[in-house]
């Protein structure tokens, strides 16, 4: 197939988690036999940013404006596929001009789905996707499942509504032979309703534990947070760095967004880039976690400041080993970028053989079937 997509970012994994959901789910593509192109927005932030100008997989073109788009427009007519994501700059207007040129089929693979249905709930539209677009879309891909699916198909009208996490790309994340520098680190962006969590379950820690090593690694940090003289901060970590992180971990912190946490069944990249990399971890609580990785046995669910020193301080080490290497088990046999693509080609199968069903089918995955299940079908 050849596949046109128009995303946030391919470039830059700076201040975000698309590109390396996008870098996967390509590269997976592209091991598959299929050719993709992708469109990205020419932005200052991430141009002064970029760690993956010329991908391999692919290619990458920037544009600018809708103007700049349009010069792609014989490209998408004669794409088998053209995915939009989410929080593309202009994205209504994206999904408006992507929509009049009559491409074979239209997919919208929504990477933040939660933050997008609270946002057309209240305020009717999102600055990427309109409610009125959302019938007139072939497949509606969803980083979350669950329940949330069928809020897709009948508040929302999607035609199919498809659960399509994120995933790993196994070729860049595998365990790696380096020095434990931490005993619990975290990777992630900045954001508001995150930063209670990772003060709870890593800075609180770290205050009862001086003896202990800590670190976090992300951008946009504000400067008045006080980080106990035990934690290290990396204000940005490459992806090409990232393997090399989370060897040097004894645990790995996941810490969700708040809408994702209401959500539920809304795995982040991180979670399954750690267990790619055997590192055990340690993360909050959300209804579908432990469908995916099963407490105890896969990964260990902090509530409390004191669970996470308890882990620290008590656990035995061959079950953290052991635990880290059924998560790795779990997450590579169903959630790598090759199983990801892979799912994506059945489901555009499905269109081509049923055609274009009633508003409200759901396909995928819902409350009753795992994680796991739902992506490994294929």
């Amino acid at each position: 197939m050849k596949i046109s997509i128009i995303g946030l970012s391919l470039s830059s994994s700076w201040g975000n988690g698309h590109a390396t959901t996008w870098r996967a789910l390509i590269g997976g593509l592209q091991r598959l036999g299929h050719q993709v192109t992708f469109l990205e927005r020419d932005v200052p932030w991430y141009a002064a940013n970029r760690d993956l100008p010329r991908p391999a997989f692919c290619d990458l073109h920037f544009y600018d404006g809708l103007e700049g788009l349009a010069r792609f427009d014989p490209l998408l007519r004669e794409s088998d596929l053209v995915i939009v994501g989410s929080y593309v700059p202009d994205g209504v207007a994206v999904l408006d001009h992507v929509l009049g040129l009559s491409v074979p089929r239209l997919a919208f693979y929504d990477i933040d789905t939660p933050v997008t249905l609270t946002t057309l709930r209240r305020d009717c539209d999102a600055a990427y996707l309109a409610r009125r677009q959302i019938p007139l879309l072939d497949l509606y891909l969803s980083f979350t499942g669950g329940p949330v699916l069928q809020v897709l198909q009948q508040e929302f009208a999607a035609i199919r509504a498809a659960a399509f996490y994120c995933a790993v790309d196994e070729e860049c994340y595998s365990p790696r032979t380096v020095p434990q520098r931490w005993d619990l680190g975290y990777l992630g962006t900045y954001s508001p309703d995150r930063q209670p969590v990772l003060e709870r379950l890593l800075l609180e820690p770290a205050r009862r534990l001086p003896d202990r090593r800590f670190v976090v690694a992300g951008p946009q940090y504000p400067d008045g947070i006080d980080w106990p003289a035990n934690v290290e901060r990396i204000e940005h970590l490459a992806p090409q760095a990232h393997a090399d992180f989370y060897a040097a971990q004894r645990f790995t912190l996941n810490v969700t967004r708040a809408d994702m946490v209401a959500a539920g069944w809304s795995p982040s990249v991180r979670l399954f880039e750690a267990a790619a990399c055997g590192t055990p971890i340690i993360s909050d609580e959300w209804p579908g976690l432990t469908d995916l990785l099963p407490e105890g046995d896969c990964i260990t669910i902090a509530r409390s400041t004191d669970d996470v020193v308890q882990a620290l301080r008590d656990m035995r080490e061959a079950h953290r080993l052991a635990q880290a290497e059924r998560a790795r088990s779990r997450i590579l046999s169903a959630h790598t970028g090759r199983a990801r693509a892979a799912r994506l080609v059945a489901l555009i199968g499905e269109i081509a053989e049923k055609g274009k069903p009633r508003a409200g089918q759901v396909t995928g995955t819902g409350r009753g079937e795992s994680l796991t299940a739902s992506a490994a079908r294929r």
